[in-house]
């Protein structure tokens, strides 16, 4: 069978190369969207925004792409009722970029990710915005129905 990859299709970089060169790209742009981000060794990064913090996680994909994730722990320590649920289902049928999630401890999370190797800094900041600003804003309305701690809650806990 004959090889017919191009010359740039052959030349392709390896997992952990293209991993490093997203978590580069997405630097820049928190250096010029949030200045005061948090970078972590691992790569990933953190940013706060009213009352939400949103970690931003590089991950390999495929062989060939990259994952950038980002996401927020909305809501830690929810009565996690059929009600809530379905508040949460119907948000994410109304929720143009990304959706709400459980994580095993039932902490409620909102997540919205995309492919890192042609990644822009429209498409990144678009994502990232949205889901700070969906995050800030359905914590206090899933505290009102379900209590719970919010991000900065949270944060305040571990400083007191």
């Amino acid at each position: 069978m004959e090889n017919y990859l191009t010359k740039e299709e052959k030349m392709i970089d390896t997992p952990q190369e293209l991993i490093d060169q997203t978590i580069s790209k997405v630097e820049s742009f928190l250096k010029e969207i949030s200045p005061e981000y948090v970078s972590y060794d691992n790569g990933s990064f953190t940013i706060n925004f009213g009352s939400s913090q949103v970690m931003i996680i590089v991950r390999p994909f495929t062989e060939n792409e990259t994952c950038v994730e980002i996401v927020s722990n909305v809501v830690t320590g929810a009565n996690i009722t059929p009600e809530l649920m379905k508040f949460l289902l119907h948000k994410n049928s109304e929720i143009h970029f990304g959706a709400f999630g459980l994580l095993f401890d039932d902490t409620i999370t909102f997540q919205h990710s995309i492919t890192g190797t042609n990644l822009d800094k429209n498409e990144f900041e678009t994502s990232l915005k949205a889901v700070a600003i969906i995050s800030d804003y359905y914590d206090d309305e899933i505290i009102n129905m379900a209590g719970g701690k919010r991000a900065i809650d949270l944060l305040s806990e571990d400083f007191e």
